[in-house]
């Protein structure tokens, strides 16, 4: 038996981000994770792989349909599934490895299984060699991330036919028909992978916009980008059944009271993501999550046991990979006496199809809900010189501030890098800048970061070139 200050249980960005922080702070560390590989679902089957697949097919697009505008021409463009997944599972393997040669760095120890709570103070792993083993802490941090959503009723996974996004980041060929259920990120994401490399794509969704958290003009321009590049929505349009017909996949639907039916190859259930805490004995220590599989934490992360926190995809807010980092940075320096904080308000969103959409703050929806006195500023890239030198002009920047301060309190892009443009406007947010302070500030010339100088004027209706 170890006896450890802290044990992060689940080795996700939560979990080995907080980790590595406590092993800076001094703290005498150890992380459990029972994947077998560290990073969570983000590196071993989310964020990168599914962002190595998007940049992938996102090369063979361009090559297909963009660049002989750049005077560019092949005789045959082709592409190879299996050198993606070879590609792709490279890069999740070399950045896996990574971690734990951070790990060693920081002096946390890495315990390979799955932990379950004896008591407040003790875990029980069992290990991926199949022994048995008790360690001991002063505090526990939660950090076991998420698991798809699965449609048990509806649309069980098989793991072939009807998929999460796990499987959907897997396939050994392209599919002829892939239906998608859910207009989220993750079913626009993965959508457009196969799209692009020759899948007739539909998506249906239940409310009646694509993207629902963002902004209302961003989701109107994204549907009509997608749909131009062959992508078929049916909104407002409730599943009710996916199953195996001989070799297709049946989806029925109900649409405007009527029903609707698709013979497709494959289906992807995209309907979000349920908090991970099934199995790690909680009911040992006193725990006991929602409905929803979330745990009830209080400003400093701590559960309603002292001394067991949690973190990350586990406890409310997005479930984003960045927002888990934050807090597992956060949380290791509670636990070490430290002011740990995340400020909520600066977390940035992104949509990694093409063009990318990002966001920070609120959107105008949320802005005229809660009765604030706004102004915004919008201008398209179509006005910027590095945009049309790309041959990219879809999409457009929008900056909400407050009427009387100035301040920022959204911003929304969509187009080009919008994923690295919207880092300048997360820095606004976090540091409580004026849309005058971005308008004030020099932007090189000719870049796509322009726009964000062109939309922050625009707020004051004095924008310069547009």
């Amino acid at each position: 038996m170890a006896a450890y200050d802290v044990i992060f249980v689940g080795g996700g960005p939560a979990g080995y981000t907080g980790a590595i922080r406590a092993g800076q702070l001094g703290l005498n560390v150890a992380c459990v994770e029972f994947r077998g590989s560290l990073g969570g679902t983000c590196l071993n089957v989310g964020c990168i792989p599914s962002k190595a697949l998007l940049q992938s097919s996102e090369f063979f697009h361009h090559a297909q349909h963009k660049s002989a505008e750049h005077g560019i021409k092949y005789q045959k463009v082709e592409f190879d599934v299996a050198q993606m997944m070879k590609r792709k599972d490279g890069i999740v393997s070399s950045l896996t490895k990574g971690i734990e040669g951070l790990f060693k760095k920081n002096k946390v120890t890495y315990i390979k299984g799955k932990g379950t709570f004896v008591n407040a103070n003790t875990i029980k792993v069992a290990t991926m060699d199949g022994s048995v083993e008790e360690h001991t802490a002063k505090s526990f941090v939660i950090s076991t991330g998420s698991t798809p959503i699965e449609l048990k009723a509806i649309a069980p996974f098989d793991g072939k036919d009807i998929v999460s996004s796990t499987e959907a980041l897997c396939f050994e060929k392209v599919p002829e028909h892939l239906v998608v259920i859910g207009a989220g990120v993750i079913g626009l994401e993965m959508g457009s992978v196969w799209l692009r490399l020759g899948s007739k794509v539909t998506v249906i969704e239940a409310l009646d916009r694509v993207l629902p958290p963002m902004d209302a003009a961003v989701s109107a321009e994204m549907k009509k980008i997608l749909e131009k590049q062959g992508m078929e929505f049916m909104l407002s349009t409730k599943l009710t059944k996916a199953e195996k017909s001989g070799k297709k996949v049946k989806v029925t639907a109900e649409r405007d009271g009527k029903p609707v039916t698709i013979d497709c190859d494959k289906v992807l259930v995209a309907v979000g993501r349920r908090a991970y805490t099934d199995g790690l004995g909680l009911e040992a220590v006193g725990l006991a999550p929602r409905k929803d599989g979330k745990l009830d934490v209080n400003h400093h992360y701590q559960t309603a046991v002292a001394n067991i926190f949690a973190v990350g995809d586990v406890i409310d807010g997005p479930m984003l990979a960045h927002k888990a980092d934050e807090e597992g940075v956060a949380v290791a320096e509670i636990i070490a006496g430290k002011p740990g904080h995340v400020n909520y308000e600066a977390i940035p969103n992104v949509v990694y199809t093409w063009p990318e959409v990002a966001s920070v703050g609120m959107n105008e929806e949320e802005a005229k809900a809660k009765g604030l006195n706004y102004k915004t500023g919008k201008v398209p890239f179509m006005a910027n010189g590095r945009a049309r030198a790309f041959g990219e002009t879809d999409g457009f920047v929008k900056i909400i501030a407050d009427a009387k301060t100035d301040r920022i309190i959204g911003a929304h892009i969509i187009g080009p890098n919008a994923s690295e443009l919207i880092a300048e406007l997360v820095i606004g947010v976090e540091f409580s800048a004026s849309a005058e302070d971005i308008g004030r500030s020099s932007h090189a010339h000719p870049t796509l970061a322009e726009v964000m100088k062109e939309a922050a004027l625009a707020v004051d209706k004095r924008s310069l070139n547009f």
